[in-house]
């Protein structure tokens, strides 16, 4: 980006990265820092810490894809504890598991724009309702840990 920046006239204010609780590279580095496992492992340069001191906003794309392979992770029979989690958690709030996880990505500090990436008005309606959403710190981990990912 910093390279970006050196030939642009413009500063740069929007970096839009894949992320969802399941694709979380960004997240999972600075998570297990300074541990051995792959987890720990910076894949992606620090992009995450590089936006928020440059304040430039992340606008998350495939917010509810699990890889390009698999497609979305909701209902997806590999993310079976993930499900349970999101069920709850939309039962709870009333409204869609997707919703919850955008209101997931929402709950982060970076303060971040997911693009939801539908042309369904009805999907749209469904996934802004994650904007009245707050999750608890506890409840952003539960979704973080059923994903599959350890905390150290």
């Amino acid at each position: 980006m910093q390279l970006l920046q050196k030939y642009c006239h413009q500063p740069l204010i929007i970096n839009q990265l894949q992320l969802s609780i399941v694709h979380s590279v960004m997240i999972d580095s600075g998570m297990n820092m300074n541990m051995k496992e792959s987890w720990a492992q910076d894949k992606d340069g620090g992009v995450l810490d590089f936006c928020r001191l440059n304040d430039i906003t992340i606008q998350p794309w495939s917010s509810v894809q699990a890889s390009w392979a698999e497609g979305s992770f909701i209902d997806h029979p590999d993310y079976k504890e993930l499900n349970e989690v999101l069920e709850a958690l939309a039962k709870q709030h009333g409204v869609t598991k997707a919703a919850i996880a955008i209101a997931w990505l929402l709950r982060h500090p970076a303060k971040m724009q997911p693009i939801v990436g539908t042309t369904s008005p009805e999907h749209l309606k469904e996934m802004a309702a994650a904007a009245d959403i707050v999750l608890t710190r506890q409840e952003w981990y539960n979704l973080y840990l059923a994903s599959g990912k350890p905390l150290p």
